[in-house]
Protein backbone atom coordinates (compact mmCIF):
# COMPACT_ATOMS: atom_id res chain seq x y z
CA UNK A 1 0.00 0.00 0.00
CA UNK A 2 1.33 3.44 -0.95
CA UNK A 3 1.23 5.81 2.01
CA UNK A 4 3.02 8.67 0.25
CA UNK A 5 1.12 11.88 0.72
CA UNK A 6 0.24 13.85 -2.39
CA UNK A 7 1.22 17.53 -2.66
CA UNK A 8 -1.21 20.21 -3.78
CA UNK A 9 -0.01 23.69 -4.70
CA UNK A 10 -2.36 26.51 -3.77
CA UNK A 11 -2.31 29.78 -5.69
CA UNK A 12 -4.19 32.77 -4.27
CA UNK A 13 -4.15 36.38 -3.18
CA UNK A 14 -1.80 37.60 -0.47
CA UNK A 15 -4.19 40.48 0.22
CA UNK A 16 -7.04 38.61 1.90
CA UNK A 17 -7.20 39.53 5.59
CA UNK A 18 -7.67 36.91 8.34
CA UNK A 19 -11.00 38.50 9.33
CA UNK A 20 -12.53 38.02 5.86
CA UNK A 21 -14.96 35.06 5.51
CA UNK A 22 -13.01 33.53 2.60
CA UNK A 23 -9.93 33.22 4.85
CA UNK A 24 -11.76 30.96 7.32
CA UNK A 25 -13.40 29.08 4.45
CA UNK A 26 -10.06 28.29 2.79
CA UNK A 27 -8.57 27.33 6.15
CA UNK A 28 -11.42 24.83 6.70
CA UNK A 29 -11.12 23.48 3.15
CA UNK A 30 -7.39 22.96 3.44
CA UNK A 31 -7.80 21.29 6.84
CA UNK A 32 -10.03 18.74 5.11
CA UNK A 33 -7.38 18.33 2.42
CA UNK A 34 -4.73 17.67 5.06
CA UNK A 35 -6.96 15.06 6.69
CA UNK A 36 -7.53 13.48 3.27
CA UNK A 37 -3.79 12.88 2.81
CA UNK A 38 -2.67 16.02 1.02
CA UNK A 39 0.43 18.04 1.84
CA UNK A 40 0.55 21.62 0.66
CA UNK A 41 2.78 24.08 -1.14
CA UNK A 42 2.31 27.85 -1.37
CA UNK A 43 4.21 31.04 -1.99
CA UNK A 44 4.58 31.20 1.78
CA UNK A 45 3.13 34.60 2.54
CA UNK A 46 -0.11 36.16 3.82
CA UNK A 47 -3.70 35.99 2.67
CA UNK A 48 -4.90 32.87 0.91
CA UNK A 49 -1.43 31.33 1.28
CA UNK A 50 -1.56 31.70 5.07
CA UNK A 51 -5.13 30.38 5.29
CA UNK A 52 -4.20 27.36 3.17
CA UNK A 53 -1.01 26.68 5.16
CA UNK A 54 -2.79 26.93 8.51
CA UNK A 55 -5.51 24.55 7.37
CA UNK A 56 -3.15 21.94 5.92
CA UNK A 57 -1.15 21.94 9.17
CA UNK A 58 -4.34 21.65 11.26
CA UNK A 59 -5.31 18.65 9.12
CA UNK A 60 -2.00 16.92 9.81
CA UNK A 61 -0.21 17.85 6.62
CA UNK A 62 3.19 19.27 5.77
CA UNK A 63 3.44 22.70 4.09
CA UNK A 64 6.29 23.76 1.86
CA UNK A 65 6.61 27.49 1.35
CA UNK A 66 8.43 28.68 -1.77
CA UNK A 67 9.26 32.24 -0.79
CA UNK A 68 11.12 35.01 -2.58
CA UNK A 69 14.55 36.24 -1.53
CA UNK A 70 13.41 39.83 -2.07
CA UNK A 71 10.65 39.63 0.56
CA UNK A 72 11.01 38.67 4.21
CA UNK A 73 9.11 35.60 5.32
CA UNK A 74 6.27 36.57 7.67
CA UNK A 75 7.40 35.72 11.21
CA UNK A 76 4.04 34.20 12.16
CA UNK A 77 3.96 31.70 9.26
CA UNK A 78 2.87 28.08 9.70
CA UNK A 79 5.21 26.56 7.12
CA UNK A 80 6.77 23.18 7.77
CA UNK A 81 9.69 24.05 5.51
CA UNK A 82 10.81 26.97 3.39
CA UNK A 83 12.55 27.10 0.04
CA UNK A 84 13.92 30.50 -0.97
CA UNK A 85 13.62 31.34 -4.67
CA UNK A 86 15.70 34.02 -6.37
CA UNK A 87 12.86 35.35 -8.51
CA UNK A 88 9.21 34.89 -9.44
CA UNK A 89 10.03 32.54 -12.32
CA UNK A 90 12.06 30.14 -10.17
CA UNK A 91 9.32 30.26 -7.53
CA UNK A 92 6.60 29.49 -10.06
CA UNK A 93 8.62 26.66 -11.61
CA UNK A 94 9.06 24.91 -8.26
CA UNK A 95 5.41 25.38 -7.29
CA UNK A 96 4.18 24.03 -10.64
CA UNK A 97 6.59 21.16 -11.25
CA UNK A 98 6.63 19.72 -7.70
CA UNK A 99 2.82 19.47 -7.39
CA UNK A 100 0.48 16.54 -7.84
CA UNK A 101 -2.49 18.93 -8.14
CA UNK A 102 -3.31 22.65 -8.14
CA UNK A 103 -5.88 24.57 -6.13
CA UNK A 104 -6.51 28.04 -7.52
CA UNK A 105 -8.09 30.25 -4.86
CA UNK A 106 -9.51 33.77 -5.20
CA UNK A 107 -6.76 36.12 -6.28
CA UNK A 108 -5.50 38.79 -8.61
CA UNK A 109 -2.90 39.13 -11.35
CA UNK A 110 -0.31 36.88 -9.71
CA UNK A 111 -2.89 34.14 -9.23
CA UNK A 112 -4.03 34.55 -12.82
CA UNK A 113 -0.42 34.22 -14.04
CA UNK A 114 0.07 31.05 -11.97
CA UNK A 115 -3.19 29.60 -13.28
CA UNK A 116 -2.29 30.45 -16.89
CA UNK A 117 1.16 28.86 -16.67
CA UNK A 118 -0.08 25.68 -14.96
CA UNK A 119 -3.02 25.38 -17.32
CA UNK A 120 -0.93 25.90 -20.45
CA UNK A 121 1.72 23.36 -19.39
CA UNK A 122 -1.02 20.80 -18.71
CA UNK A 123 -2.80 21.57 -21.99
CA UNK A 124 0.28 21.12 -24.16
CA UNK A 125 1.37 17.99 -22.26
CA UNK A 126 4.61 19.43 -20.88
CA UNK A 127 3.36 18.21 -17.49
CA UNK A 128 1.85 14.82 -16.73
CA UNK A 129 -1.92 15.11 -16.18
CA UNK A 130 -2.94 16.31 -12.72
CA UNK A 131 -6.00 18.06 -11.26
CA UNK A 132 -6.46 21.78 -11.82
CA UNK A 133 -9.15 22.91 -9.38
CA UNK A 134 -10.45 26.48 -9.30
CA UNK A 135 -12.25 27.24 -6.05
CA UNK A 136 -14.78 30.03 -5.66
CA UNK A 137 -17.59 31.73 -7.51
CA UNK A 138 -15.29 34.26 -9.22
CA UNK A 139 -13.90 31.60 -11.54
CA UNK A 140 -17.17 30.75 -13.35
CA UNK A 141 -17.42 34.13 -15.05
CA UNK A 142 -13.70 34.31 -15.80
CA UNK A 143 -13.83 30.80 -17.27
CA UNK A 144 -16.84 31.74 -19.41
CA UNK A 145 -15.12 34.87 -20.79
CA UNK A 146 -11.92 32.99 -21.51
CA UNK A 147 -13.82 30.17 -23.21
CA UNK A 148 -15.68 32.71 -25.31
CA UNK A 149 -12.61 34.72 -26.35
CA UNK A 150 -9.37 32.71 -26.22
CA UNK A 151 -7.91 31.05 -29.27
CA UNK A 152 -6.61 27.79 -27.86
CA UNK A 153 -3.79 25.69 -29.31
CA UNK A 154 -5.55 22.52 -28.09
CA UNK A 155 -9.20 21.49 -28.22
CA UNK A 156 -9.29 19.95 -24.73
CA UNK A 157 -7.92 22.95 -22.80
CA UNK A 158 -11.10 23.97 -21.01
CA UNK A 159 -11.81 20.39 -19.98
CA UNK A 160 -8.71 20.48 -17.77
CA UNK A 161 -10.28 22.92 -15.28
CA UNK A 162 -12.61 21.87 -12.48
CA UNK A 163 -14.51 24.83 -11.09
CA UNK A 164 -15.75 24.11 -7.58
CA UNK A 165 -17.82 26.17 -5.18
CA UNK A 166 -17.91 23.80 -2.20
CA UNK A 167 -15.42 21.81 -0.17
CA UNK A 168 -17.09 18.56 -1.19
CA UNK A 169 -16.76 19.47 -4.88
CA UNK A 170 -13.02 20.14 -4.42
CA UNK A 171 -12.48 16.81 -2.64
CA UNK A 172 -14.52 14.96 -5.28
CA UNK A 173 -12.55 16.56 -8.13
CA UNK A 174 -9.26 15.57 -6.49
CA UNK A 175 -10.45 12.05 -5.71
CA UNK A 176 -11.82 11.50 -9.21
CA UNK A 177 -8.50 12.48 -10.75
CA UNK A 178 -6.50 10.13 -8.53
CA UNK A 179 -8.58 7.02 -9.20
Amino acid sequence: MNTKRRRITAFGSSRIAPDEPIFADVQQLSCRLGRAGWDGMTGGHQGMMAAFSQGIRLGGGHVRGVTLERFPTPPDNTLSEEIRANDFFERMQVMIEAADAYLVLPGGLGTLAELAMSWDLLAINVLEPRPLVLYGSMWKEIHARLHENLVMSVDHGFELMNICESHDEVLSALNAAST
